[in-house]
């Protein structure tokens, strides 16, 4: 089956099996390692995308489902200035994550700041819920998307 889909940014075409996750045609076909295989059921969070502007995990994805849809990669997503207001707000928040679960954070916190400018504390840890890494203080992670949201209204706001 012949799927097209845009991936961050750039029309694709890929001949792939419709069952295929999104995860495996990102980092094998694409060299897209920022999304990561982790539980390969949804849980963890660690191989989440943008999906038509939504953090999705990519693991339960079957390829046949991004057709004429937009996919946004951590490594697309870097590019954007959302990305640095994130960035900004999880260093000032002294966020510190092992490495294998950025990507779902952040690309989570975008999702949060997209539906709630000013998001509260119980939003926060229930829209995080989905991303289960231990290397993250909950407290800290709060702290670091309200800081990124504040950032991102000084910025769109001035």
């Amino acid at each position: 089956m012949i799927v097209k889909f845009t991936l961050n940014g750039s029309t694709v075409f890929i001949d792939a099996n419709p069952g295929e996750r999104l995860v495996h045609i990102l980092r094998r076909r694409y060299g897209l390692t920022g999304t990561r295989e982790g539980c390969l059921s949804g849980r963890c969070g660690s191989c989440t995308v943008l999906l038509n502007g939504s953090p999705v995990p990519s693991c339960v994805i079957p390829v046949f489902q991004v057709h004429d849809a937009e996919v946004t990669t951590i490594e697309g997503f870097m590019q954007e200035e959302d990305y640095r207001d994130i960035e900004e707000g999880f260093r000032s928040a002294g966020v510190t994550t092992c490495g294998f679960c950025d990507t779902g954070k952040i690309l989570t916190a975008h999702g949060i700041l997209n539906e709630h400018p000013r998001p509260t504390k119980e939003e926060i840890k229930e829209l995080f819920a989905g991303n289960l890494c231990r290397c993250t203080n909950v407290e800290e992670l709060v702290a670091g998307v309200k800081a990124a949201a504040a950032i991102r209204r000084k910025r769109r706001n001035g």
